[in-house]
């Protein structure tokens, strides 16, 4: 895979610094940084009551150049405490594909393995998992989570489609030519993560077994929670729950162009890959790449978004990453990306 012209390089693991695949080194705030701004902001986010303007802060995480040089927790919570990932985990999706890719088991311009749509005048059955990351796919599928509204996602979740996500996600209809429309669906993701489940030739706790042995394990990961259908299909859209550190090991790993302590996790070009802009943009503040956002806080950086305001945001130009766990809705979520787009300009 080629770099987009476009894109900042990645910054290595500085030479001094260890990884954290055991522990996470520690360092004090550069004095290049913004303190006092940075202090202002983490005593607006953890205010107890919490601001009405962007909601509870659970967790916030600071990996400056390799290190830890900030981290909270709103009331008991704690390092050891696990966050849901909502969105964020169609990025660790992204990264099972990736290893899948690695591996040859696995290619992302072919069609997908969907049994659906086999059907020889089923225009589905040319839908490549590259349009489904890009969440291009052409498929009819409405993301609202709000009561009442027809939401397939909610159904998906929490409904008729619950006991098989990709299964439901499967049976939406085409509504425009596939790789022609950027519409957001989370319906894709589970379609992908069966897809994974297909190429390894497992699912359920031994398709968990693969994703500690191939992505979580490698890279220090251990208290990733992946939640399964009963299908043991890995709800690959919405549910991974992990500490705030380990969101950041697994943004580090981006960061770190897909490689750890000099072994290639991810195949080279495949951080590229999630950060190169669709060529079919959303109508929206932030761009979109290959199940990673992009530009939320500047140029060049990407970032990993869940439902009520979950975040692992990179910054290569600064080697800054953060993490950031709460509850916030509707125009909360819009003011906690505004918060976060100050908090990396506290690094500048």
């Amino acid at each position: 895979m080629t770099r987009h012209t476009s894109l900042p390089g990645l910054p290595p693991q500085p030479k001094a610094t260890p990884w954290p695949t055991a522990d996470w080194p520690v360092a004090d705030l550069s004095d290049t940084v913004d303190a006092a701004g940075l202090d202002d902001l983490l005593g607006l986010a953890f205010s107890d009551p919490a601001p009405d303007i962007m909601g509870e802060t659970h967790a916030f995480l600071a990996v400056h150049k390799g290190r830890i040089v900030s981290e909270r927790y709103w009331r008991d919570l704690s390092a050891e405490s696990t966050f849901p990932s909502w969105s964020q985990a169609k990025s660790i999706t992204h990264a099972l594909i990736g290893i899948l890719a690695r591996d040859g088991r696995i290619d992302v311009n072919a069609p997908a393995n969907v049994p659906e749509w086999q059907d020889e005048d089923d225009p589905r059955r040319h839908i490549t998992l590259d349009q489904l990351l890009r969440m291009s796919s052409g498929l009819k599928f409405t993301e609202v989570y709000a009561e009442d509204s027809g939401s397939d996602v909610v159904e998906m979740l929490f409904g008729a489609g619950k006991t098989d996500v990709a299964g439901f996600a499967a049976n939406c209809p085409l509504e425009h030519e596939p790789g022609t429309t950027w519409s957001y669906a989370s319906g894709t993701t589970n379609i992908i993560a069966r897809c994974a489940a297909q190429a390894v030739g497992a699912t359920g706790a031994a398709f968990r077994s693969w994703m500690f042995d191939a992505l979580f394990h490698p890279i220090g990961v251990r208290s990733a929670l992946p939640k399964f259908d009963a299908q043991g299909t890995f709800i690959g859209s919405s549910f991974c729950y992990a500490t705030a550190r380990d969101f950041a090991r697994f943004g580090l790993l981006y960061m770190r162009d897909g490689a750890w302590d000099g072994q290639r996790i991810l195949p080279e070009g495949w951080v590229d890959y999630a950060r190169t802009p669709t060529e079919t943009p959303p109508e929206e503040t932030l761009g979109y790449g290959a199940h990673w956002w992009l530009g939320m806080c500047g140029p060049g950086s990407f970032s990993a978004n869940g439902f009520k305001g979950q975040y692992t945001v990179l910054v290569p130009e600064l080697d800054l990453i953060l993490v950031r766990h709460g509850n916030s809705v509707d125009e909360q979520g819009d003011e906690v990306r505004r918060w976060l787009a100050q908090v990396a300009e506290c690094f500048r």
